[in-house]
């Protein structure tokens, strides 16, 4: 396995319904596999608007079944086609009363190799998920993928250390963080969390934001989606706050090694003297 894996994500704006904005990260997609990129990973809740920012029963209607439903399966074979993995953020149900905010790994020969369940659920003005989505129940799997060990972290997610830390502990290379996040008090956080989570766990991040208003509030979502390395430094620029974006890098695997050695971060780790950040 190549150390270089060119890796891609993708910023997108809401067209105004799932088919449309399902045939636009398909053709995103595309444009990364021609310009070589082996793994490829979407904002949250990609194919539906940010619904969340309202507490209605009619949003129930996103929900589709993982990995049966129809966006899923449809995703299998973008990877089969581009020959990419695909990390795809879809609102899950599991049956009636039981839906998670999800992300499914589908690995370069279309095969699903599992689903990552968000953790963290916040209850706050215009992101009102706790109405809608049941705390993950599904651990912090890392896939083992055609370009190696992936990993992910669902938006509000990131600001808790625990699943970073549990993530880098079960093999994570890379770790990919969609997010749905607006302008505001905590905007500034955006490019703090994702670079000191990649620093302390040693491996690299994607963050994905949302870009551009949506229909069912005022969040301004602020885009500026990017890759940061293992040292903790953006891979190429920060995509635009305005605008949709594609955004392809490089990422030197051989970096996370060599942080490893230098830094020593899981030699130092004392686990023994942890006990007490568990208790409730």
């Amino acid at each position: 396995m190549a150390n270089v894996v060119r890796a891609a994500l993708v910023q997108a704006t809401w067209t105004g319904d799932t088919e449309s904005m399902v045939a636009k990260h398909e053709e995103f997609a595309r444009e990364a596999a021609r310009r070589g990129a082996k793994i490829i990973g979407f904002q949250e809740v990609f194919n539906a608007p940010y619904f969340c920012q309202v507490q209605e029963p009619e949003h129930y209607r996103w929900a589709e079944p993982v990995p049966g439903g129809p966006t899923v399966q449809r995703m299998r074979e973008l990877a089969r086609e581009t020959g990419m993995v695909v990390v795809v953020p879809v609102f899950e149900v599991e049956q009636s009363g039981f839906y998670y905010n999800t992300a499914v790994v589908i690995d370069a020969d279309g095969s699903v190799l599992g689903k990552y369940r968000k953790h963290h659920i916040p209850q706050v003005k215009g992101f009102w998920e706790k109405y809608y989505f049941k705390p993950g129940n599904a651990g912090w799997p890392v896939f083992d993928t055609a370009v190696g060990k992936v990993g992910v972290y669902i938006c509000y997610d990131r600001h808790f250390p625990e699943g970073w830390r549990q993530l880098g502990l079960n093999g994570a290379q890379l770790v990919y963080n969609p997010s749905a996040t607006s302008r505001g008090l905590s905007a500034y956080l955006w490019q703090l969390e994702q670079p000191a989570a990649a620093v302390a766990n040693e491996y690299f991040v994607a963050a994905i934001n949302r870009v551009g208003r949506e229909e069912y509030g005022d969040n301004d979502f602020y885009g500026t989606s990017y890759f940061v390395d293992p040292r903790g430094q953006f891979v190429g620029e920060v995509a635009s706050d305005k605008d949709e974006e594609l955004v392809v890098r490089d990422l030197d695997f051989g970096l996370i090694d060599e942080v490893r050695q230098q830094w020593a971060f899981y030699r130092d780790r004392r686990p023994d003297a942890y006990e007490g950040l568990v208790q409730p």
